[in-house]
C-alpha cells in the first residue's frame, strides 16, 4: 500500500481534478505514480468508504430546487421515521442531532414543484411537520478536509453572494444527460469522461468541454476527490446556529465563512416561533471538545459573545451520498 500517494490523493484533489482525456494518468504523473496505482487506491478507498465520489459538486440551488429541513421525532419514533426519510432518492444527507429538531435532511429535485412533492410526502408520513429552511445566502460552502494541517483555506472557494442566491441555471438537454450520467461520480476508469459522454449521446471532447462550461459558470462548485469526514478521523461535527440581527448578518456570514475550519457557512430563513436562527455554519472536529473550542475561538474573533446560538452535535448518520438532480439519463 502506498501511504503516501493515498494521502496526496485524498488530501490533494478535493478541488481541481484535470479535466482532461485521461484525468487518471494526469494525477499519475503528479505524484509520481501509475495510471494504474492510482486508480488502484481510489478504487479501494470508495469500496471501503472513505470516499463517498470522484466527481463534480454542485453549487446548492445552482441547478434543481434544494433545501435543507428537519424533524423534531419523538425517540421511540426515531428509526422509523428516519428510515422512511432515507428511503426518498432525493434526499441524499439525513442525520440525527442533538436538539428538540433532531433530524436534520438534505432534499434536492429537478424542480421546486417535485421538492415541495417530497416534503409535504414526508409530512404525511411521518406524521411530523417539517421544518423548511431552503438556502437565502451563501457565504462559504466548501467540504474539503485538510489532512495535514497545513493547508491553507483556499479563499477562492470563499464565495458570498449579496442581494441573495443567484436564480437557478437552466440546463440543455445535453447538459441534463451529462449531469445525470455524472451525479453518482465518475466511473473509475481510465477515460471517464468517454464513458460518461458514452451515457449522454456525446463525444469524450464534447462530455469535457460542457463540464468545463459547467465549472465556468459556477455551476459546479468543484471537481475533485469527494471524502466522508467521519472515515478520516474528523469523528465530531456540529452544525452551529446564530440569532444574528438581519442588517449585520453579511458582515457576520463573511467573518465566520473566512475562518480556517469552518466548512460551511450560510444563511437560511427563520421560522418563528418554531425556529429563531438565521445564520448556519459547520464545524468538524477530531473529537467534541476540539469542536467546542472552536465555536468559542468563532464567538470571540466576529464579537459574537452577546448572540443567541445553539449548537447541535451530530450523532447518527443515517444517509450520506451525492445529490441526484435529475431522474435519469435521457
Amino acid at each position: 500500500m502506498n501511504a503516501d500517494l493515498e494521502l496526496s490523493l485524498l488530501n490533494d484533489y478535493q478541488h481541481d481534478f484535470p479535466l482532461t482525456p485521461a484525468p487518471f494518468a494526469a494525477l499519475g504523473d503528479a505524484l509520481g505514480a501509475s495510471e494504474e496505482a492510482v486508480l488502484e487506491v481510489l478504487v479501494r478507498l470508495q469500496a471501503q468508504g472513505t470516499v463517498s465520489r470522484v466527481g463534480a459538486v454542485f453549487r446548492p440551488r445552482s441547478i434543481g430546487a434544494s433545501t435543507l429541513a428537519a424533524l423534531a421525532v419523538p425517540e421511540h419514533d426515531l428509526e422509523r421515521v428516519a428510515q422512511l426519510v432515507s428511503a426518498y432518492p432525493e434526499v441524499n444527507h439525513n442525520y440525527q442531532r442533538e436538539h428538540h429538531y433532531n433530524l436534520w435532511f438534505v432534499v434536492t429535485a429537478p424542480d421546486e414543484l417535485a421538492l415541495q412533492r417530497v416534503l409535504h410526502e414526508i409530512e404525511e408520513r411521518s406524521g411530523r411537520r417539517v421544518l423548511f429552511l431552503p438556502l437565502v445566502e451563501d457565504y462559504h460552502i466548501d467540504l474539503g478536509f485538510d489532512l495535514t494541517g497545513v493547508r491553507a483555506k483556499r479563499m477562492r472557494h470563499v464565495e458570498s453572494h449579496a442581494g441573495g442566491v443567484r436564480p437557478p441555471y437552466v440546463p440543455s438537454a445535453a447538459e441534463t444527460r451529462l449531469i445525470a450520467a455524472i451525479q453518482a461520480g465518475l466511473p473509475l476508469v481510465p477515460r471517464p469522461y468517454a464513458a460518461v459522454g458514452a451515457q449522454a449521446d456525446m463525444s469524450e471532447d464534447a462530455a469535457i468541454a460542457t463540464l468545463q462550461n459547467l465549472v465556468a459558470r459556477g455551476v459546479i462548485r468543484r471537481m475533485g476527490v469527494v471524502v466522508r469526514h467521519h472515515e478520516l478521523g474528523f469523528r465530531a461535527n456540529a452544525m452551529v446556529v446564530w440569532d444574528i440581527p438581519d442588517g449585520v448578518v453579511d458582515e457576520v456570514g463573511s467573518c465566520l465563512g473566512d475562518i480556517e475550519y469552518v466548512t460551511l457557512c450560510y444563511r437560511r430563513p427563520r421560522r418563528l416561533p418554531a425556529w429563531r436562527y438565521n445564520l448556519f455554519c459547520m464545524i468538524h472536529g477530531r473529537d467534541r471538545a476540539e469542536v467546542l473550542a472552536r465555536v468559542e475561538a468563532m464567538r470571540q474573533s466576529c464579537g459574537l459573545t452577546d448572540i443567541a446560538f445553539e449548537v447541535l452535535f451530530s450523532t447518527r448518520r443515517f444517509k450520506q451520498c451525492g445529490a441526484r438532480y435529475v431522474r435519469a439519463a435521457a
